[in-house]
């Protein structure tokens, strides 16, 4: 028997395992500690530890809100977005990143397209096809690849230009669509940007993306390994993993600290809104919009789980 699977037996915390992996993966979060101290990134807003379920809706929503519209900060804005994907089927949330579709800025933009595909909401459908066309082919390849995922092939036509190259695209293979900006996605220096997109950028997380959400990490001591590890942990929904999630919100680093605010939306009960709503003072921005979110999230009605028909049996008179 392996350690990990002694102490797992013998009940102990979660984010002392994950904590342990990492060491046994030869990335131990305590040397990231010691080389990049966790600094504030700016003064948080007070709230009041009394604060009614409204209230800190309100509050949540306004961390949100004034990052999303800080126009100083590109950083603080893609990381609102992010926090606005994960709210699904929020319809003020949807309308945030849509209209965010539409800013002058190609990252903004980019980052909105990722999180229209990280709500999984057929909603936005429509607002990335509408990217399609976009005057940027950073932004189009964005919302083709990211309605190839969520199954609509409105795109093909954009993805296409982006295999074959230099070579005409064939209409025919495309159901005789061809969008406007995949004339430009033939050319050598477009690909290789769009090289570049794919392998950096496609991915929306809490810090932003691409090679500038590494840097955060890095530079803030956080630790992707024990992140995913909490990412994966968070599809069982139980009791044990709820309880160490939220003893996982008390973790020095940041990005296990994300993780679990995020992997806590799922829960809709007082004990974990609450130790959500106790993030919003913490010193980094991500996860202080992370847990916004989530808590947004904890404060909508629960969707019913689906019950499968029973199946009839027929008897031959």
């Amino acid at each position: 028997m392996t350690t990990l699977s002694f102490l797992l037996r013998r009940g102990a915390p979660w984010c002392l395992l994950l904590a342990l992996s990492t060491v046994v993966l030869g990335q131990s979060a305590s040397t990231a500690q010691a080389t990049a101290p966790d600094t504030d990134d700016e003064p948080v807003r007070a709230v009041s530890p009394n604060a009614t379920p409204k209230e800190n809706s309100e509050e949540a929503w306004t961390m949100l809100t004034t990052e999303l519209d800080d126009v100083k900060h590109l950083d603080h804005r893609v990381q609102a977005l992010a926090a606005l994907g994960l709210m699904g089927e929020n319809a003020r949330a949807q309308k945030l990143i849509v209209d965010s579709m539409a800013d002058n800025n190609l990252d903004m933009r980019t980052a909105a397209v990722l999180a229209a595909g990280e709500t999984q909401s057929r909603n936005m459908n429509t607002p990335l096809r509408n990217l399609l066309d976009d005057k940027e082919p950073q932004v189009a390849y964005a919302a083709a690849m990211t309605l190839w995922k969520m199954k609509d092939q409105s795109g093909e036509d954009v993805l296409m230009a982006v295999a074959v190259g230099e070579r005409s695209a064939n209409a025919t293979l495309m159901n005789g669509t061809m969008h406007t900006v995949s004339k430009d996605l033939h050319n050598p220096s477009t690909l290789a940007k769009i090289g570049a997109l794919q392998g950096a950028t496609m991915l929306l997380g809490p810090f932003g993306f691409g090679i500038t959400a590494y840097e955060y990490i890095r530079k803030n001591g956080g630790n992707s390994a024990r992140a995913q590890a909490i990412d994966s942990l968070s599809q069982e929904h139980t009791d044990l993993v709820r309880r160490q999630f939220i003893e996982c919100l008390g973790d020095k680093d940041v990005a296990v600290r994300t993780a679990a605010a995020k992997a806590l939306r799922e829960y809709h009960d007082a004990e974990a809104s609450k130790a959500l709503a106790d993030l919003f003072i913490d010193p980094k921005l991500p996860v202080r919009l992370t847990a916004a979110a989530a808590y947004l999230t904890t404060q909508e009605p629960q969707a019913a789980p689906t019950r499968k028909a029973r199946a009839t049996k027929t008897t031959k008179k």
